[in-house]
């Protein structure tokens, strides 16, 4: 059973991350399609009463964010992997205005000044550093060192 937790800025390439790796082995979580805390919260509990593999896809920047969502799929004993996404301002900014959806540049900058760096220590079994080249997505095993 795992759970999967994404942390970066808005455009870094969260979404299009799970639609290319997780798409047909995970159940998405993210408030961006769910809206509410209340409906967040309900497809987990589903998800972790039926040992049924999620991805939380949302920017997550803090511990505290990434705690919340770390502390209970450990107490239901499912696996946590950690993605960290290359967040540089600039490149989420332009990739975030050729995107549907996109959010104001506010939203963007206001997550990146509260951005903390996840760490193993935080409960994580697994942490990846994911960064967007040309050819797609590179996936790296973490080394504290972003």
């Amino acid at each position: 059973m795992d759970a999967v937790i994404f942390t970066g800025l808005q455009g870094a390439g969260k979404s299009s991350f799970f639609r290319e790796r997780f798409f047909s082995t995970h159940v998405r979580i993210s408030l961006d399609l769910l809206r509410t805390r209340h409906r967040e919260q309900r497809f987990l509990t589903i998800c972790l009463e039926t040992e049924q593999r999620f991805v939380i896809d949302n920017t997550n920047p803090t511990r505290e964010d990434r705690a919340r969502y770390i502390n209970i799929a450990r107490q239901s004993a499912f696996r946590v992997e950690g993605y960290y996404f290359q967040s540089k301002v600039e490149d989420c900014l332009r990739r975030n205005e050729s995107r549907d959806g996109s959010v104001p540049d506010v939203a963007i900058l206001s997550t990146a000044k509260k951005l903390e760096i996840p760490s193993l220590d935080e409960g994580f079994d697994d942490l990846f550093y994911v960064r967007m080249t040309n050819k797609g997505f590179v996936v790296e095993d973490w080394n504290d060192e972003v």
